[in-house]
């Protein structure tokens, strides 16, 4: 299979293609340490009002093409990416009181021709952000700066440089800057999703996309019906199912498959007779879950990445299905969906231990794809209730469940929510709506706030999950 180039942006980005120059980031200090802007908990009670003037193109106009596309395409990722990070409210551009066209990137009096911090205090914005950039053939170079209004200070101050056509990369990776230096925490802008997408001629393919939907790569080309995709703890490697032909048979089997995201590699994990899918990886990288019909109904089984010292997890009772494992953070737990009470619910068990098994949903009428939060505090599930699905997140033991979606179609009837999947940062949950009249990709806070679609058009979604942290 021809390797596919999934992290040339990333790799360019965050290696040889974009460089960090000697403007380093500064953080206000206080004594004992870095200062703390924004607190998380307290964020989602108050966002921090945020001035984002657009960014100035400061070369020669004969030097890019377009550059005011690149231009555009920087301005409007970094703003997509701190709206939806919730941390923050935006200043109206028309409320400037003075033309951030006119004045450079630094502060008067220091800098020549530098806007004034007074023009923005009385606009009440605690932070500013004040870009610029340049091209030189292919070379982009974006000089960005954060400054905290109240006491005049910056936050943070670099130049990243790139390839022109990595520029949602650069965008990305300003805008996780900004998080971590005012939160403390990790943002989550550079991150993907994998998911199951439906093609022209009516299959299934796996592709991989940047986590707003942007980009959508397509790493799979079987013709046939490939599905259920599970990230590898570094990002670097898949696992899926697909329909495979068997020659010597002459049918088609689930089999699963791992892929190499870099190199293009795919081989083979497991292909006995019947469903071989589901797949979870542990946090060690070296082992994963898969649910295996081979003997009847569906059991869950423990094995290598290799495909090796594939071990039993689960055995009925009586015949019971048990399906879609999910692994806890730390690896002492696993999360899965049974019908050995009848209807389909969710049971979590010691992950060394086939004994221990414990329903924790009693609600609804079908509880099915369960994952577990960053923190391994939470897990988020779909629950059928009478006509439709929706998504719930639970504390870890079952209590405190909170219903986190609720949409209707066209028709007045109810959309489906289903295949719920955690950010890395565990500040958002990712699902797949019909709403539309297709299945699509929605992301929602995990209080169920901000909810956004982030995919659109024909292709029906499927089964999607958020990567771990990738810079």
């Amino acid at each position: 299979m021809k390797p596919h180039n999934l992290t040339a942006a990333l790799a360019a980005a965050l290696t040889a293609g974009l460089a960090l120059s000697a403007a380093q980031p500064a953080r206000a200090q206080e004594a004992g340490g870095s200062s703390i802007y924004i607190k998380v908990g307290e964020a989602n009670l108050k966002r921090s009002l945020i001035a984002l003037p657009a960014f100035q193109y400061q070369g020669s106009p004969s030097a890019a093409k377009n550059p005011l596309r690149v231009g555009k395409e920087l301005f409007d990722t970094v703003s997509n990416d701190l709206a939806v990070s919730n941390y923050f409210e935006f200043v109206n551009q028309s409320a400037f009181l003075e033309d951030p066209a006119k004045t450079g990137l630094r502060p008067a009096p220091g800098a020549t021709g530098g806007f004034d911090f007074e023009k923005w205090k009385p606009l009440g914005a605690q932070f500013l952000v004040r870009a610029g950039y340049r091209i030189l053939k292919n070379e982009l170079t974006f000089e960005a700066y954060l400054y905290f209004v109240p006491q005049a200070k910056v936050v943070l101050g670099k130049t990243y440089k790139a390839n022109v056509d990595d520029a949602r990369t650069v965008a990305h990776t300003f805008a996780n800057d900004i998080v971590k230096e005012l939160t403390g925490q990790r943002g989550m802008f550079l991150s993907k999703l994998v998911v199951s997408r439906s093609t022209d001629k009516g299959q299934k393919e796996i592709f991989v996309m940047d986590w707003d939907g942007a980009n959508p790569k397509q790493v799979t080309s079987h013709k046939s019906i490939a599905q259920s995709p599970a990230w590898a703890p570094d990002g670097k490697t898949i696992a899926y199912t697909a329909f495979a032909y068997h020659a010597k048979e002459k049918t088609r089997n689930a089999d699963l498959f791992s892929y190499e995201l870099a190199t293009g590699r795919r081989w083979l994990l497991s292909f006995k007779k019947g469903i071989n899918s589901g797949a979870a990886f542990m946090p060690d990288g070296k082992h994963l879950l898969l649910t295996v019909s081979s003997g009847g109904n569906p059991d869950i089984y423990r094995m290598t990445v290799e495909g090796k010292n594939v071990i039993p997890l689960t055995n009925g009772p009586r015949g019971a299905m048990n399906v879609e494992p999910s692994m806890s953070p730390d690896g002492s737990k696993i999360a899965f969906s049974s019908d050995r009470s009848g209807r389909p619910m969710i049971y979590v068990m010691d992950s060394g231990n086939k004994a221990s098994p414990k329903r924790i949903t009693f609600a609804g009428e079908y509880n099915s794809t369960p994952r577990w939060s960053p923190d391994g505090k939470r897990i988020v599930f779909a629950g059928f209730d009478k006509t439709h699905f929706d998504i719930f997140t639970m504390n870890a033991d079952g209590t405190n469940m909170i219903r986190l979606t609720s949409a209707k179609k066209p028709n007045g009837r109810m959309a489906d929510n289903e295949d719920p999947s955690f950010s890395p940062d565990g500040r958002h949950v990712l699902f797949v709506s019909n709403r539309t009249g297709s299945r699509q990709l929605f992301i929602v806070n995990a209080d169920g706030e901000n909810e956004r679609q982030i995919t659109f058009g024909r292709h029906d979604h499927f089964k999607p999950q958020w990567s771990p942290f990738l810079d």
